[in-house]
């Protein structure tokens, strides 16, 4: 696979089309410093974005905690990103939406006379967890603690807050896993790197509140779909000690989509018969 910056292709960037390796931005990039950027991962499935309409206003939502207004509609949005599939003749896509605070008159902390810049690129992408999709994932237990929100804005899908994802993941995979998990500031389970996570116990699932994490648009439908399966979701706080009573897990994602776990760090989980149909569930959901 060709290097992201060195691809055939188009990429939407500030209102305009423009060819894959010209979509670039200065090294004086107010985000390239200071982290103000935030970004959507969105899914196509037979030609149509899933619930991409719901991604542009959550883009808009996270600019707007960061004090950074994104100066397109959700609307624009929605129809920037038809315009890149189209472009890139794709149907079966990852679409990346990011915002940024780009070059201009300041550069330090305070950025309010910098530019707000939007890309969105789409490009061909497989399973995020490549097997472990169908055996169940291996997860390492992070180091870091997801933040309290007094201390950041956790509601937003900002570039900063995956910093310590990129340091975990790294480690994860020297020791053999796919992902890590969190515990938050309190102690309390939180989410993957980049997804969130389920549990069951004796046919009812458990699930962390986002309180402290992203609540992602591919757990809250999810979880929809367990309610019209008639099944027991509690969202609420989970202890590490718990771990060992649950017998199933998995993680839910725009990346990720429902990925079962077989094991986070001495804790092992079946590939279950609801984590199988929960899976299944979502795969027609997404592609009806």
């Amino acid at each position: 696979m060709a290097s992201y910056d060195n691809r055939e292709g188009f990429i939407w960037m500030d209102g305009a089309l423009v060819p894959w390796r010209d979509a670039t931005t200065h090294v004086l990039s107010h985000a390239l410093h200071y982290a103000s950027s935030v970004f959507e991962g969105e899914r196509c499935y037979n030609g149509k974005i899933f619930k991409g309409h719901e991604h542009s206003v959550r883009l808009l939502e996270s600019g707007a905690l960061l004090d950074m207004p994104i100066p397109w509609t959700a609307e624009q949005i929605d129809e920037a990103k038809d315009a890149v599939l189209k472009a890139n003749n794709l149907t079966e896509a990852y679409v990346r939406a990011v915002a940024w605070r780009g070059a201009g008159e300041d550069m330090g902390v305070a950025a309010r006379r910098n530019p707000v810049r939007l890309a969105i690129a789409a490009w061909e992408w497989g399973a995020y967890y490549g097997d472990a999709k169908t055996q169940g994932a291996k997860l390492d237990i992070a180091k870091w603690k997801r933040p309290s929100p007094e201390t950041i804005p956790t509601a937003a899908k900002a570039a900063g807050l995956y910093m310590i994802c990129t340091m975990s993941k790294h480690a994860a995979e020297e020791k053999g896993c796919s992902d890590a998990l969190f515990f938050d500031w309190r102690g309390y389970v939180a989410e993957a790197t980049g997804a969130n996570v389920f549990f069951v116990k004796d046919g009812e699932v458990h699930t962390p509140v986002p309180d402290a994490i992203l609540n992602g648009i591919t757990r809250q439908t999810v979880i929809q779909m367990l309610h019209d399966m008639g099944i027991t979701v509690h969202e609420r706080h989970i202890m590490p000690d718990e771990l060992s009573s649950f017998q199933q897990c998995w993680l839910t994602g725009t990346a990720a989509e429902v990925t079962p776990v077989g094991q986070i760090g001495e804790w092992h989980f079946q590939v279950g018969q609801l984590t199988r149909d929960v899976a299944a569930a979502y795969e027609k959901l997404v592609r009806s």
